[in-house]
């Protein structure tokens, strides 16, 4: 059993460097991709302009592992896009890793894309039947293919053509011989942010990303805006088409570093402020306040402040267990969970101690902890999530579990507390989630209470 079971998963992270210093491109894209690490750590890759082609280099596994010092050295340019990747089972194939890079009428192009097409099938059908061959399964290579068929002298007109046709959620970057291009969705759905450095521009998934890059954030790309990087500066086309702005809210719950900041908010603050309205909803008369690590951390040290009771590290994490660690055998299951989290006897051990994590997906891995809790001599163990149950799936990006394997789908919070073998179990509100962020512009809550921003196949059903 994995850790990380019990969580959604978001699926990419992408990042793109123009740059005048051709010698440190492919170490500003490394070190962008490092810090969205956490978004995925299945593939990573790199493509970059060399001053003649297009070359490009990914494979399975973290950022690390695939783009090595020699890579680094031997790819220089001043133009390049970076990817990271967590994917769905059946789609954990090299091929599927990106940066994409495909030719056109005049050259390459190269994309890396993280978020979802809900049409993507049928178009894949359409191109297939005009006799288009794909190489992998990923939808981002049905964009490269309507992107080269729409080519008309213009790339940007190209993909302003291809927006008109996919349905979904992306945030691109492009990048061709000569430019740098970032492209949100209409909704805005998946994150992407601007920064600066000397000599040139960056994009990346998260504003991490820009400071890890050692740039200077600049703002937000808006829902349905394209940007475009190349020697004259940066210039914007906005969309003209009006959609409410639907960022996910599992960015701010979950899938985000704590220190990025997203259309302006920041996630630490979110998850911080999230604690203390759960402490308002849901106090508990407790000797202890601790998180399930990481992601729970500063909702936790919220809801202890706001009751004034002491926060500890009532769970341990090992820092060196990857998500690749082995599958136990079914008599070792519960072992898998305990290699990874060991809970500190000596702090809760006769107490009665609150438990806050960020969410509840399968609910597997969160009755495994609770019983290592009470194990450990935890007099109560009392359950704090600061985000609804997840009761619908995601089509939007997000590698959602088949409804029926929701536990927030298929139990009442009062069976799912019996479930997971807690004294009590709270959930936080939808309205004080949002209340959460300080902020009026809108959010993605599909996964939360179904209401879709577009349709999506089979209703969500």
């Amino acid at each position: 059993m994995y850790l990380d079971d019990d969580k959604l998963h978001e699926e990419c992270g992408v990042v793109g460097v123009y740059t005048a210093n051709p010698d440190i491109t492919s170490q500003l894209i490394y070190y962008g991709l490092f810090a969205l690490q956490h978004r995925g750590q299945e593939s990573a890759g790199i493509a970059i302009h060399t001053g003649n082609k297009i070359e490009f280099h990914k494979d399975m596994g973290l950022v690390a592992d695939v783009l090595k010092q020699e890579i680094i050295n031997r790819l220089t340019g001043n133009i390049a896009i970076g990817h990271v990747r967590y994917s769905n089972d059946g789609e954990r194939e090299k091929q599927n890793a990106q940066p994409l890079v495909v030719r056109y009428k005049e050259g390459s192009i190269a994309l890396a894309h993280n978020g979802n097409l809900v049409n993507a099938d049928s178009l894949r059908d359409i191109l297939e039947n005009e006799g288009v061959i794909f190489q992998t399964s990923t939808d981002s290579e049905v964009v490269a293919n309507l992107v080269s068929r729409h080519y008309r002298g213009s790339i940007v007109k190209s993909i302003q053509n291809t927006m008109e046709v996919v349905k979904g959620a992306y945030a691109f970057v492009f990048m061709t011989e000569k430019e740098l291009i970032g492209v949100r969705d209409n909704y805005g759905l998946r994150p992407l942010c601007l920064g600066k450095r000397e000599g040139g521009y960056l994009l990346a998934s998260e504003s991490c990303g820009i400071t890890a890059m050692g740039g200077e954030f600049i703002r937000d790309i808006e829902p349905g805006e394209i940007v475009v990087i190349n020697e004259d500066g940066v210039k914007s086309i906005k969309t003209t088409k009006y959609a409410r702005q639907e960022l996910c809210i599992f960015e701010h719950v979950y899938f985000a570093r704590p220190d990025s900041n997203l259309d302006g908010v920041n996630v630490y603050r979110t998850r911080y402020n999230s604690g203390r309205l759960l402490a308002q909803e849901a106090p508990v008369k407790a000797d202890l306040v601790f998180c399930v690590p990481d992601s729970g951390t500063p909702a936790a040290l919220g809801y202890a402040a706001e009751l004034n009771i002491p926060y500890g590290l009532g769970i341990i994490k090992n820092r060196y267990a990857k998500r690749t660690f082995i599958e136990p055998k079914q008599s070792l299951r519960e072992q898998g969970v305990k290699t990874k989290l060991s809970i500190l006897k000596e702090l809760v051990e006769g107490k009665v101690v609150v438990m806050v994590d960020d969410s509840i997906v399968r609910g597997t891995t969160t009755k495994q902890i609770v019983n290592m809790v009470k194990e450990a001599g935890a007099k109560e163990v009392h359950v704090r999530i600061s985000s609804p149950p997840v009761t619908h799936s995601c089509f939007f990006g997000i590698n959602t579990p088949d409804r029926s394997k929701l536990i927030g789908a298929n139990k009442t919070i009062e069976e799912i507390k019996e479930h997971i073998k807690a004294d009590s179990l709270h959930f936080l509100s939808l309205e004080n989630l949002i209340k959460s962020t300080g902020s009026t512009a809108g959010y993605c809550k599909a996964c939360l209470n179904g209401d879709y921003p577009m349709e999506v196949p089979n209703n969500g059903i």
